[in-house]
């Protein structure tokens, strides 16, 4: 007879406390130490100077000497200033105008060129204005615009003997809505059409030998199934346009002087209160404006998330 051999049991690697494996455990352990570096930056180049900012705007400073306690003052100040209403109006109009306008844009590019031949040369071409610095595409805009450049010399030779002034004062916030479209659509453009891209192909030809045409295709497949990036898009483009600044600063500003107050921004308006052209500075209403703006950053994203995150809940 042959003698069965029974295997001994294997017995179960020790677990830790908090359960898993004692090489999960040490793993958890290690989350701290390699955490600690970023998060000491972090807070070195951002808590610490939020906080900072936070004390000024309750104080008057001129960036030197002693501050002087102001409470709120700033606050009732900066809100009862008609220069901040207008730079406040310019804000929503850039987050709400300029973000409708570029992702129309941008859906609308998406779905002509997700089919194109070619559409990874055209994806460069598109993408390339986001390559080049702000301050140089307003500087260049500033040249094309010009009563005698190119725009206008064009218009010219097409026969229009009056072209537009582009650079007039009640063009000039226009031309910038403008600009800033052309320089983030883009942008965005690139990350839809990549989003659209990992979408499965058999979607789309079994809508297409069920007759939907390229407009019902891009709405019931292509929308909803790229709804988490729009919703990160989303986010981005609040936090940038309550940022807009050296767009409109170069653009609209001379050499050594502030942009016309018709033209400010959130971000400007805390810039001419720190550094203005002629004065004393003001760091304590920069300050507020600073304070504010990240306020309404911080609104904004939250309420973007909530609706957008909706959205996605009732398109699943």
């Amino acid at each position: 007879m042959t003698a069965v051999l029974e295997r001994p049991p294997i017995k179960a690697a020790p677990r830790s406390r908090r359960g898993g494996s004692p090489f999960e455990a040490a793993r958890r352990r290690m989350i701290g130490p390699f955490l600690l570096p970023a998060l000491l930056v972090y807070a070195l180049v951002m808590i610490v100077p939020s906080v900072i900012t936070v004390w000024i705007s309750f104080n008057e400073w001129a960036g030197v000497g002693a501050m002087e306690w102001a409470g709120l003052a700033n606050y009732r100040e900066m809100v009862a200033d008609p220069v901040f209403g207008t730079s406040f109006a310019n804000t929503m109009k850039i987050l709400v105008l300029v973000g409708a306008a570029v992702f129309v844009i941008a859906f609308t590019l998406t779905m002509l060129l997700q089919d194109m031949v070619g559409r990874k040369f055209v994806r460069a071409v598109i993408f390339f204005p986001s390559l080049v610095p702000g301050l140089v595409i307003a500087i260049l805009w500033g040249f094309l615009l010009d009563p005698d450049g190119l725009a206008n010399s064009v218009l010219k030779s097409l026969g229009i003997a009056e072209p537009p002034l582009w650079l007039a004062p009640e063009n000039m916030f226009t031309t910038v809505m403008a600009g800033m479209t052309w320089l983030a659509a883009g942008t965005y453009t690139v990350i839809f059409m990549a989003a659209a891209d990992r979408i499965p192909r058999y979607f789309y030809e079994a809508a297409e030998l069920d007759g939907a045409g390229p407009l019902t295709r891009f709405w019931h497949i292509t929308l909803p199934l790229m709804w988490d990036v729009i919703g990160v898009c989303a986010v981005l483009w609040a936090i940038g346009a309550l940022k807009t600044f050296e767009f409109v600063l170069v653009f609209a500003g001379a050499t050594g002087s502030l942009p016309p107050t018709g033209l400010w921004t959130f971000s400007v308006y805390a810039y001419a209160g720190a550094f203005p052209s002629d004065g004393v500075p003001r760091y304590g209403i920069a300050s507020a404006a600073a304070v504010l703006t990240m306020l309404l950053t911080v609104v904004l994203t939250v309420l973007v998330r909530r609706v957008m995150g909706r959205r996605e809940q009732a398109t699943y």
